[in-house]
């Protein structure tokens, strides 16, 4: 970015598009795959239009604004999913199993979190795996995840503490951050 300050979204809209549109595409690629990562970057941007005039930047950076949003819509589309897996688990087996299996194989690759840790990440309470994705994959500090999902900073370290407790006990004892950080960094 330039030392411009950034575009105000009710102001200029095509700019935060232009300035913004590629990071929370590969965020959203990270936690969906590339696929649903087209989707829910449109949806995050079709939700930030609509919310423009709403943005407040006393409370963060449009940045950390898109964030949030993009973290939400993210949200909604794996609980969409969830809900589906579970349906069709009361169903019971269809010929599409594997086709499926190979979805959710590819998703996890393309968030660079493999085995142990994509189950592990996957495990945890939403709040924390919030949290613990925009610091591993969107680099946000404390602050902006905070202005991003609309909590205190205390509420975002004790998150991010809790997860990478319950991932260091999943991983038996090895830093998934050390990991997370080798493929990311």
């Amino acid at each position: 970015m330039t030392g411009e300050p950034p575009p105000r979204p009710a102001e200029n809209f095509d700019e935060v598009i232009e300035v913004y549109f590629a990071e929370i595409r590969r965020y959203a690629a990270r936690r969906l795959g590339p696929e649903a990562a087209a989707d829910a970057t449109s949806q995050t941007f079709l939700e930030a239009f609509r919310q423009r005039r709403r943005y407040d930047p006393d409370r963060g950076h449009v940045r950390t604004w898109l964030y949030g949003i993009a973290t939400k819509v993210i949200g909604k589309q794996l609980r969409t999913e969830t809900r589906a897996l579970r349906a069709r688990a009361r169903v019971g087996p269809d010929r599409d199993g594997d086709e499926h299996a190979d979805r959710i194989d590819d998703r996890v690759s393309a968030q660079s979190l493999r085995g142990e840790l994509a189950g592990a990440v996957a495990s945890l309470p939403r709040g924390q795996r919030d949290v613990l994705l925009l610091v591993a994959l969107a680099d946000l500090s404390h602050e902006e995840v905070a202005a991003a999902l609309g909590i205190s900073y205390g509420t975002v370290g004790s998150r991010l503490s809790r997860a990478r407790t319950k991932l260091r006990k999943a991983l038996g004892g090895t830093n998934p951050m050390l990991t997370l950080e080798k493929q990311h960094g």
